[in-house]
């Protein structure tokens, strides 16, 4: 129980709080949990990140709300998981198969000649369909978007490894902001000829705030209101 000293403290605390967020749970969950935790006013987010994935989420603290621009525009950097041999509606394991492909084909050779038409400018269109996991839910819902519109982003790397025997293969990429991680590897497997889909997903930086630094999401449950502002990292020193 805070006690009042530190329930004002709270009240003008401003800066970021850098989470760790596990995979399965929505991001706004977390949101949530913090500001009702540490009884925080104004809490807002730098990039939404789905319940699929794990890692970095910025959390803006009070005035610092007021950033919310400068880590929403900042480029992102991700791990995952990819499933060759594979196409699902969501574009990830989640979603309803449409197809599936010799897996087998997808040679590194033919990999690595992939990735290289997946760097510098590349046009999206998002799918229609989409895995959701509500709060509370035990597991996800797929969720009817409607039809999109295509959108251009930047990929500045992405390298996929060889597969392994079960046909999944691990990646990393860093990108601009609007690129959406599902798609890219839905249309990376199109590319090999047979077909991928995301398996799991991790995003391990925005601009330069990266995960290393996060408090992982079950730590910061368990702290103590009078240790939560040390947790916080002001303006200053987050941005650029």
């Amino acid at each position: 129980m805070a006690n009042l000293a530190q329930l004002r403290m709270l009240e003008e605390l401003s800066g970021f709080l850098l989470v760790d967020k596990p995979a399965g749970l929505p991001f706004s969950a977390v949101v949530k949990a913090v500001k009702r935790k540490f009884n925080l006013v104004k809490v807002g987010h730098g990039g939404s990140l789905d319940a699929l994935a794990s890692g970095l989420l910025v959390l803006l603290i009070g005035d610092a709300n007021r950033h919310v621009g400068d880590v929403m525009g900042a480029d992102r950097a991700w791990t995952g998981t990819l499933q060759l041999g594979r196409r699902t509606d969501t574009h990830d394991i989640y979603g309803r198969v449409t197809g599936e492909g010799d897996a087998a084909a997808a040679t590194p050779e033919k990999m690595a000649a992939a990735t290289r038409d997946f760097k510098g400018d590349v046009f999206q269109t998002e799918p229609r369909f989409c895995s959701v996991r509500r709060e509370g839910s035990g597991g996800y819902e797929i969720a009817d978007t409607g039809e999109h519109t295509q959108f251009l982003a930047h990929v500045y790397r992405f390298a996929v490894e060889p597969p392994d025997a079960a046909h999944v293969a691990a990646f990393a990429l860093k990108a601009s902001k609007s690129v959406l991680v599902r798609t890219l590897v839905n249309d990376f497997g199109d590319a090999l000829g047979c077909g991928a889909c995301l398996k799991s997903l991790r995003r391990t930086a925005i601009g330069r705030l990266s995960v290393d630094a996060a408090i992982p999401f079950d730590r910061l449950l368990e702290t103590e209101a009078g240790d939560f502002a040390a947790l916080v990292v002001p303006a200053a020193k987050a941005l650029p």
